[in-house]
């Protein structure tokens, strides 16, 4: 909690760098810059705000950044105008389903996607399988629901076959952990993970994570503790993950985690050489290290009947 309780912090003094600028209904708009940032920060205070408790530090600070989010959205309005503008673009139906999850809604905006979602245009845009799983996962929390549709799209993710783990690359690794967090609502409803994914996650999780901790790819890692944190929810068990302390130690002086290690002489300047490229390299991993934190934190009161297959093995022959 201590380390969730200095990101959130870092963040929340980087307020001004999540706000939406001018040009974000603009048609030439920098989404990854805008649209992006402000959605993560949404979708991670929405999960921190549900694991704990109202009168705890955390949930307070989390709590006042989703409403700062909100705002920024004009209590919603804007993704009504940006659906208006761009009605079959996914992102602002990605991006409101965090704010959904968390009960800050905007009927209108609901309404006029619902009207797009039913087009045949709208079903067949062309999408990898785990963005597609998103896609999915964002309407239902929008109240969106493909009657008689059951989404395919698991089998035809990297994690939903199973693959050797030697295949595992930084590409698979962003996949794999966005799976696990569509499947499992953000860490909320861990149960909902099918038990074949929690058995091979289970095994394969530490190697995985100690490559990354050893390459300095402390985003991944982040990404990849939250995923053993849910397992663990999963299952009532410990994934035997390394420590915390290499990531940790790359800290930088507020607590904010840094990407990666590829840019060590401008992470060893500090935020006051390039504010702006500072925040885009420190940012989302230091969300996902407050994420990873708060889910590693709490666990279900009870423990969920899935758990992990006596001497599991990985990949199927």
């Amino acid at each position: 909690r201590a380390a969730a309780g200095d990101a959130l912090a870092w963040t929340d003094s980087r307020r001004a760098d999540f706000a939406l600028g001018e040009d974000a209904l603009a048609a030439d708009g920098e989404v990854d810059r805008s649209w992006k940032p402000l959605g993560e920060l949404a979708q991670v205070c929405a999960t921190v705000t549900r694991l704990t408790g109202p009168a705890e530090p955390l949930h307070a600070r989390a709590r006042g950044l989703l409403d700062f989010a909100w705002q920024e959205t004009r209590e919603g309005e804007l993704f009504l105008r940006l659906q208006r503008l761009e009605p079959f673009a996914t992102y602002p139906v990605e991006v409101y389903a965090a704010f959904a999850s968390a009960g800050l809604r905007h009927p209108a905006f609901e309404q006029a996607a619902a009207v797009v979602a039913r087009t045949r245009g709208w079903r067949l845009t062309e999408q990898d399988p785990t963005r597609r799983l998103g896609v999915l996962r964002a309407e239902e929390r929008c109240g969106i629901h493909r009657f008689g549709q059951a989404p395919p799209e698991l089998p035809q993710t990297w994690l939903g076959g199973l693959p050797e783990p030697w295949t595992f690359g930084r590409d698979a690794g962003y996949a794999l952990t966005h799976v696990v967090f569509h499947l499992s609502d953000w860490g909320r409803d861990a149960s909902a993970m099918p038990p074949d994914l929690v058995a091979y996650l289970g095994d394969w999780l530490p190697p995985w994570l100690d490559t990354c901790l050893e390459a300095g790819s402390w985003d991944l890692a982040c990404e990849l503790l939250a995923v053993a944190a849910v397992v663990a929810r999963t299952t009532g068990e410990d994934v035997p993950v390394n420590d915390w302390a290499r990531l940790l130690a790359a800290r930088g002086p507020s607590g904010e985690v840094p990407l990666d290690d590829r840019d060590l002489d401008h992470i060893a300047a500090g935020p006051g050489a390039d504010g702006d490229r500072y925040f885009l390299h420190h940012y989302h991993s230091t969300l996902m290290a407050a994420f990873a934190a708060v889910l590693a934190a709490t666990r279900p009161a009870e423990r969920p009947a899935a758990g992990r297959r006596p001497g599991g093995q990985g990949a199927p022959a």
